[in-house]
């Protein structure tokens, strides 16, 4: 009888597959979690961070109220359209086509609520037109720029 061990082979871990495994499940996350981003858009309307708003004496504030209603320099309009707006602002710049319209829109408000008050303002010769806005810690800011 021999009892001497034999020569047993060592074995081997081969790690090439190994790898190539790992690399193709690390794609996968990496591309359904790119995916998934998509899938839950969520929108926060409107948050910015500006500078201070400088003073300017020729502003007209147009408030845009989530329901549709405005207000222009805290005067309330009811069932205002684009041409009683236009009017309304051209009456308060007073001729003068260098008062910026400053808007501030409520977050929910409509799309169209905002466009009305640009084309009224336009209409009333009034290019300089402004959004405020509020920032992360609660202040409000202006966002200055023409249509």
């Amino acid at each position: 009888m021999n009892f001497r061990p034999g020569s047993r082979d060592e074995p081997e871990i081969n790690l090439i597959p190994f790898i190539d495994i790992l690399l193709v499940v690390l794609i996968f996350l990496v591309l359904t979690t790119t995916y998934s981003k998509f899938t839950e858009l969520q929108v926060n309307l409107p948050v910015a961070d500006a500078q201070a708003p400088k003073q300017n004496p020729r502003e007209i504030i147009v408030a845009v109220g989530s329901d549709g209603r405005y207000s222009i320099n805290r005067q309330l309009l009811d069932g205002a359209g684009v041409d009683a707006l236009a009017r309304v602002l051209a009456t308060a710049s007073q001729g003068n086509r260098e008062t910026v319209i400053v808007i501030s829109a409520d977050a929910a408000a409509t799309h169209q609520a905002v466009i009305n008050v640009m084309d009224a303002a336009r209409r009333a010769g009034l290019v300089q037109i402004t959004f405020a806005t509020q920032q992360t810690g609660g202040s409000s800011t202006t966002a200055r720029g023409k249509p």
